[in-house]
């Protein structure tokens, strides 16, 4: 197996990535336009999604990551938008776009036309997770597109199936795909539910944080295939259980945290990289494969097919708005009556992404009987067309949109006013419990020990108020940021001293490497304890 291609793609794509943090240009949109330019330069290998690969071994870790980063109480405080996104939309934009490829491309099949429909129908994941980190939306609509990208996929890919069923000749019926799809539905809910529990037991049991963070990694990969062995959604199973995960975060050990937080980002990172680079690069894979369908024929259905997509959201988004609070008193009771502007916006981040271009190469080369699955090139060519076409004009039109919109930015002085006075109250417990274990002979320390204890506490109270307080008249700093920039610039000189030493042969590397641990964390703690 030759590794080398997969080094390039890992390597060139996180400097592209990395770029792309110093330009205004969101990094997905970046990647694309990479992975398109050096598609067809010389000696760059040729790069296929393997469905195989794609789904089984990308797609449950970023699901993962994404999923155990959301809120699982403001997802449920918000699950009627995001089930009529997830499930209604989805169904909505497979039957719209499939009708429509069906009236526009001569001799496609109805059923091939639904697969296409089905294939093109989720808004990606990733792409609305990253998007929606750099634009800055409030935070009802991006919990919104992202419960929805959690949950999409799985739609999606049981309406594949089904369509697929129909157009290889198994004889699908309307009765077989709506349990198919309840069999997904049910069985990868109820999967997440069993695991979730045991895998939250071994969690809290386990005291090594390698050991910890082995098992985070396995996690996902273990769901989506528990569940797939079923033949229920592993998409559903790997969010059920994330969620689950991620609300309990607080009951596993505090070095586990840290070091899962800092691998979960790398995974994130690398993988999130290479999958939008993975997109540029299918171009010649794509047109290659276009076969018999003329250049401007199959532009024309690229550009009709790429408004349908866009169309059909807003056709879908507005009616599932508005419909629901002019039904019902009790939805009107709970949510504050929305504008135009919020479901402009929903309607307009409808990204698509790696996910229906690995479905769309699953797609088999012949039907039952051994002819030609029909339409197969042209399903391929619009799927990349409609995944380019909805990164490149959505994703960079995105940001100036909702700058235009001009929505209310987040109230920064609400929000800290709000974290100091959670914080005074969690001082206070510890406090009282400070002075109870203290009256404990068994917890006897010298005076300047319990002290520096009551140091600390007070410190980590204060310093979320300080950031009400005003900046240095000098330096322009608050008093929090002197005292992070105070606090590492010791550390710096402390950690300077190990490594004279250890050079000096005073001591050897391994006390080295403990030393400068205790300091790397007191950094970090410093640095957490005053991080806005």
């Amino acid at each position: 197996m030759d590794v080398m291609p997969l080094l390039l793609l890992v390597a060139g794509s996180a400097a592209v990535a990395a770029a792309a943090r110093r330009t205004p240009v969101p990094g997905p949109l970046l990647l694309v336009a990479a992975g398109l330019a050096v598609s067809y330069l010389p000696g760059v290998p040729t790069y296929t999604l393997d469905p195989h690969v794609v789904l089984p071994l990308l797609l449950p870790p970023l699901l993962y990551t994404a999923a155990s980063d959301s809120s699982y109480l403001d997802l449920r405080a918000q699950v009627r938008p995001v089930a009529l996104l997830s499930v209604g939309y989805v169904l909505f934009a497979t039957f719209a776009v499939g009708w429509a490829a069906y009236l526009i491309v001569p001799d496609l099949p109805l059923t091939a036309a639904l697969v296409l429909g089905a294939v093109v129908a989720p808004p990606d994941a990733v792409a609305a997770t990253a998007v929606a980190r750099r634009v800055g939306l409030p935070s009802r609509i991006t919990t919104i597109l992202q419960g929805e990208s959690l949950v999409n996929d799985a739609t999606a890919i049981t309406a594949y199936k089904v369509a697929l069923a129909a157009a290889v000749g198994e004889g699908a019926t309307w009765a077989g795909g709506i349990g198919e799809f309840l069999l997904a539905a049910v069985g990868g809910v109820g999967v997440g539910l069993v695991l979730m529990v045991p895998i939250q037991w071994l969690r809290t049991r386990l005291r090594e944080a390698l050991l910890q963070n082995t098992l985070s990694l396995l996690i996902p990969f273990a769901a989506y295939a528990a569940a797939e062995q079923v033949h229920a959604s592993g998409v559903l199973a790997v969010v059920v259980v994330a969620l689950h995960l991620g609300h309990r975060a607080w009951q596993v050990d505090f070095a586990t945290r840290l070091q899962e937080d800092a691998v979960w980002k790398m995974v994130a990172f690398v993988l999130e990289s290479s999958v939008f680079a993975l997109i540029g690069l299918q171009l010649p894979v794509v047109l290659d494969g276009l076969g018999t369908y003329a250049g401007a024929d199959a532009a024309w259905y690229a550009v009709v097919l790429f408004l349908v997509v866009v169309a059909a959201r807003f056709v879908w988004v507005y009616p599932a708005t508005f419909l629901p609070r002019m039904l019902s008193a009790r939805v009107r009771a709970r949510e504050e009556e929305p504008t135009w502007k919020a479901p402009f916006v929903v309607g307009w981040a409808g990204m698509r992404g790696v996910v229906s271009l690995a479905i769309a190469f699953s797609i088999p080369l012949t039907v039952h009987g051994g002819a030609p699955f029909p339409g197969r090139d042209l399903i391929l060519f619009l799927t990349f067309t409609t995944v380019i076409g909805t990164l490149v004009v959505q994703g960079v039109t995105l940001p100036p949109l909702i700058r235009l919109l001009r929505f209310p930015g987040r109230d920064a002085q609400a929000e800290t006013l709000a974290e100091a006075n959670a914080q005074a109250q969690a001082s206070l417990a510890a406090e009282r419990r400070l002075t109870e274990l203290l009256s404990d002979e068994r917890n006897a320390l010298p005076g300047p020990l319990a002290d520096r204890l009551r140091t600390v506490l007070e410190r980590r109270r204060n310093a979320v108020w300080e950031r009400l307080g005003q900046s240095n008249p000098v330096t322009g700093e608050s008093a929090d940021d002197t005292y992070r920039r105070l606090s590492r610039e010791m550390i710096g000189a402390e950690r300077e001293v190990f490594v004279r030493l250890r050079d000096a042969r005073r001591i050897d590397d391994e006390m080295l490497r403990t030393l400068l641990r205790r300091l790397d964390l007191e950094e970090a703690a410093a640095y957490r304890e005053t991080a806005r």
